[in-house]
């Protein structure tokens, strides 16, 4: 079964309840998303423990394989995959591939955000092909409903402009006009580090997450992150210069691959505890837990203070920044700012022009996915009674 939807609508109510249910009837459950922080999140979240797809298939990092297959299948009555939307096709393949004849499966997720960063778009392809039971969730939900960040979220979703008048009230959604990319940087690096810490009490290393909609620019995640660095973390040595980045103690940075071995993966946010030069190893915390890495392993981590949309995709922030100026003009698109603006539990904020926004929400094109698997799914063109909730 599918249960799909946007934010406020209670799809974590709902398999909370479910899952509740389950336990007490001692069913044997397996709760996976596809990123570390969604696993944790759904950890957090249901009371269960989830892993990361890769961890539940038991990855082999030597070869790439996994354990966990149709000779050794995955040992539950009931697995629940979180944020099944950035599952990618080649991934789906082998997590359904170890799921036994008996084993029920719950995917969860919102097909409107933006499409996996691999091949295929396995959960939409579900959905339309009519062969699986739907439970779409639309009513928003009195305490969501209260939040400017959902009400903005579902108006983007259904192409209309979310309103970016200045507030009457404090509010948990808010547009900062910034005419033109110099007036930006300046202002976003105000915000992160003055007026919303001095306001609303965020941590501006620990809770404020820049999210852009590209990588390049000056107002790209590239960019950005030298300014943040120099605002917000200006420490002297020890600091190591690798792949084109200079990286100091306390500072917030990110893994970009999959890397079993440490036991961390692409998209973790950490900080760099200790820094060795005569060694060559920096340290990073990821959620307190210390990983050596030599400089030579580097590459494999970036700063963070900036990141793009696409690398926070199951992540979920205190607070977000957005820049969205005609500068993004390439990468303007609707499910790129509903992902975005969905980021934030507690505070959202659009820095940069209305013209951008209007430009955002009117784009769905996008770029298409070309797929077999919803007639593969459904050749006949059968479909079952699907189940539309409120």
């Amino acid at each position: 079964m599918v249960i799909t939807g946007g934010p406020g609508v209670g799809k974590t109510t709902l398999v909370n309840s479910i899952l509740r249910i389950l336990a007490a009837k001692k069913v044997c459950l397996l709760l996976c998303a596809p990123t570390g922080r969604a696993a944790k999140r759904m950890t957090e979240t249901t009371g269960h423990e989830a892993k990361t797809i890769h961890r539940l298939l038991e990855i082999n990092p030597k070869t790439g394989g996994f354990r966990r297959n149709e000779e050794s299948p995955l040992d539950c009555d009931l697995l629940v995959v979180d944020e099944t939307s950035m599952v990618d096709v080649v991934l789906m393949n082998s997590l359904l591939k170890a799921v036994a004849d008996h084993t029920a499966v719950l995917f969860v997720g919102d097909i409107d955000q933006l499409p996996p960063v691999g091949p295929g778009q396995a959960l939409a392809d579900v959905i339309a092909s009519g062969a699986v039971p739907v439970v779409t969730l639309t009513e928003v939900f009195r305490q969501a409903a209260l939040s400017q960040i959902v009400q903005s979220a579902h108006r983007i979703n259904s192409g209309q402009m979310p309103d970016l008048s200045a507030p009457r009230d404090t509010t948990d959604f808010y547009f900062v006009e910034a005419s033109g990319p110099d007036i930006a940087i300046t202002r976003l690096i105000e915000l992160v580090k003055e007026r919303i810490p001095r306001r609303f009490g965020f941590d501006p290393m620990r809770d404020i997450q820049v999210l852009c909609p590209m990588n390049r620019g000056g107002l790209g995640a590239r960019s950005l992150n030298i300014e943040l660095q120099r605002a917000l973390n200006p420490r002297g040595d020890p600091k190591v210069e690798k792949f084109g980045m200079t990286f100091a103690i306390a500072d917030k940075v990110m893994q970009i691959e999959n890397d079993y071995d440490k036991e961390v993966y692409n998209g973790d946010i950490g900080f760099v505890e200790a820094i060795d030069l005569e060694f060559g190893e920096m340290t990073i915390a990821f959620d307190g837990r210390p990983v050596a890495y030599a400089f030579g392993e580097l590459d494999q981590i970036v700063l963070a203070y900036a990141t793009t949309i696409h690398k926070s995709q199951g992540s979920e922030f205190p607070a977000v920044v957005i820049p969205v100026t005609t500068q993004h003009y390439l990468m303007l698109q609707r499910n790129l700012l509903y992902t975005g603006v969905t980021r934030g539990k507690r505070l959202v904020i659009l820095l940069g022009q209305k013209k951008a926004v209007a430009i955002a929400v009117k784009n769905v094109s996008g770029r298409r996915r070309w797929s077999k698997l919803r007639e593969w799914l459904n050749p006949a063109g059968f479909s079952i009674p699907q189940s539309i909730g409120a």
